[in-house]
């Protein structure tokens, strides 16, 4: 599997208590699934992808990541690993205001070294892939939709051509239609890349593309 977590706990402290925030949980997703989590608010979804990400280490359990457990990995190991193998995708698109669409994602492989004509292709192809023409790469993001905007998002994420797509409630800012398409390419887009997705929502009405659903509460993750 492209991502496993097995029997994940992390506490956090809680005054003279600790508060689990994720509770013996276990996942794995393969090339090319597309999984849903969903639950309410303050059930653990966001702190699960941080974990995936290896943003948060458990008190105990193991994450494995393209076949590499990450325990036992040195931080800057864990940092390279994130930036290879993991793309994310968070709920606010977060892009830098004076760069165009096409810009943000060069602007990921200058992070990588890379300022090849082959990195600045690329971009141009996965904004493509995603629906932006190329007179909408050329615009900055108060130019775009809300939906376009997280377009962009996606497609940085898979610039480094990850193993692993997370998604932290890509819809939040969209109305259902918007949202139904974001939710849609996502799909499209794992089952082109491979990626081993997960993507974390509170909107029950977005889950038909999903290939399995499954439900987070009180740091549990278990079937819809």
């Amino acid at each position: 599997m492209t991502l496993s977590l097995t029997d994940v706990t992390l506490t956090y402290p809680d005054g003279d208590a600790r508060l689990t925030a994720l509770d013996h949980v276990s996942l794995t997703v393969g090339p090319g699934e597309f999984t849903a989590v969903v639950g309410p608010s303050g059930s653990g979804k966001s702190t699960l992808l941080a974990v995936a990400a290896t943003l948060l280490t458990p008190d105990r359990g193991t994450v494995t990541i393209a076949g590499r457990d990450t325990a036992a990995l040195s931080r800057g190991a864990r940092t390279r690993l994130r930036r290879d193998q993991v793309g994310i995708v968070f709920q606010q698109a977060n892009l830098i205001p004076a760069l165009t669409a096409a810009e943000q994602l060069e602007a990921v492989g200058r992070l990588r070294g890379d300022r090849s004509r082959a990195a600045r292709d690329r971009a141009r192809t996965l904004l493509d892939a995603v629906g932006l023409d190329a007179a909408k790469q050329r615009r900055r993001p108060h130019q775009l939709s809300g939906g376009e905007r997280q377009r962009v998002n996606i497609a940085r994420a898979l610039f480094a051509e990850p193993a692993v797509l997370l998604v932290d409630e890509p819809t939040s800012a969209l109305d259902h239609d918007r949202g139904a398409r974001v939710v849609a390419l996502l799909a499209e887009v794992t089952a082109r890349h491979g990626t081993a997705t997960v993507m974390v929502t509170h909107d029950t009405g977005l889950l038909d593309r999903a290939d399995r659903v499954l439900t987070m509460a009180d740091g549990r993750l278990e079937p819809a």
